[in-house]
């Protein structure tokens, strides 16, 4: 190969080299806007939460390190014991239910003999779209304390029951709240649900019916094993979002909801100590125990999952 040859080809590979660093800076570009505002928006501020639940802080003094002692006053608080207690129930009386009757509404939603299937689909989803203060007002209005509001009309004329004073009682202000949430996502669980279903191929399910296969055995051996993914899904982000509980409970009581032992959340807990006592250091240490113990609810959940759906081997 002559000199010329290899000065070209010097020139081609030089081309190319730069050609695809203009590519990766190009492509780095297009990405810096996401990780910039998640670094300012995100990261920074768990970072500065991190550090703030070893330090004594008023938001307007300056910082004294305090090291585990914010931790020790949220840990034998009974305040906040009554707070994870609160959650644990609300999230369960709000969140199993909605998975339940979201997968049963999605097997129906899926029926090929119902009519106006994309009537009841956006019916179904619209609770997720209306505002919370719109829902906290109507259900406000349902659960009211007073004798003639349509919860208690229902206990006392179908049921035979005594009014509750829902907004009042213990026990009332959980179903109350977690009523609301149920009537909430079970929509968004349902279209999730319902995009599952509706991946599975038709073969399987035609070849089911060939084997004799009724709805009930393909519902089991077919159905619920190929949504495995999407119920893990749903079971995730059911579980994050019934730990972090905020909304509905301080919309629904008001100003009382911060002075109510029997609706505070792990979240109320953390927001009435950063922006009511003005004591971030121990919010901040609320912050880190709620991120341990959604971690660890939502391992068990997985691990619970995991097995739900697998099929069993037969003994020969």
């Amino acid at each position: 190969m002559d000199s010329s040859s290899k000065k070209v080809s010097i020139f081609k590979r030089r081309k190319f080299r730069s050609e695809e660093k203009k590519d990766m800076i190009s492509g780095y570009l297009y990405i810096a806007p996401f990780f910039i505002i998640f670094a300012l928006i995100g990261l920074y501020p768990a970072l500065f939460s991190i550090y703030l639940a070893f330090q004594k802080w008023n938001g307007f003094s300056p910082m004294t390190f305090n090291g585990l002692a914010n931790f020790e006053l949220v840990l034998t608080d009974p305040l906040f014991w009554k707070s994870v207690y609160n959650t644990i129930v609300m999230g369960i009386m709000g969140t199993a239910p909605q998975l339940i009757v979201g997968l049963i509404l999605a097997y129906l939603l899926n029926m090929a003999f119902l009519k106006f299937k994309s009537y009841f689909r956006i019916t179904i989803f619209m609770p997720y779209l209306t505002s919370m203060v719109a829902v906290a007002l109507i259900f406000s209005v349902l659960f009211s304390n007073h004798e003639s509001s349509l919860a208690n009309y229902v206990l006392t004329n179908f049921f035979g029951l005594d009014p509750i004073a829902w907004a009042a009682s213990e026990w009332g202000t959980k179903i109350a709240i977690s009523l609301m949430v149920f009537w909430r996502w079970v929509g968004y669980n349902t279209i999730i649900y319902l995009a599952g279903i509706q991946s599975i191929p038709n073969d399987l399910y035609e070849a089911a019916t060939i084997d004799g296969a009724n709805r009930i055995q393909q519902l089991r051996y077919i159905t619920i094993p190929m949504m495995k993914p999407f119920i893990i899904l749903t079971v995730f982000t059911s579980t994050v979002g019934a730990m972090q509980l905020f909304s509905e409970p301080t919309v629904f009581l008001g100003a009382d909801a911060f002075t109510r032992d029997e609706a505070m959340t792990i979240v109320m807990y953390l927001y009435r100590d950063a922006f009511r006592l003005q004591s971030f250091g121990t919010a901040s240490a609320t912050a880190i125990i709620l991120l341990i113990l959604i971690t660890i609810f939502a391992v068990i959940n997985l691990r619970l999952t995991q097995g739900f759906g697998k099929k069993r081997g037969r003994s020969k």
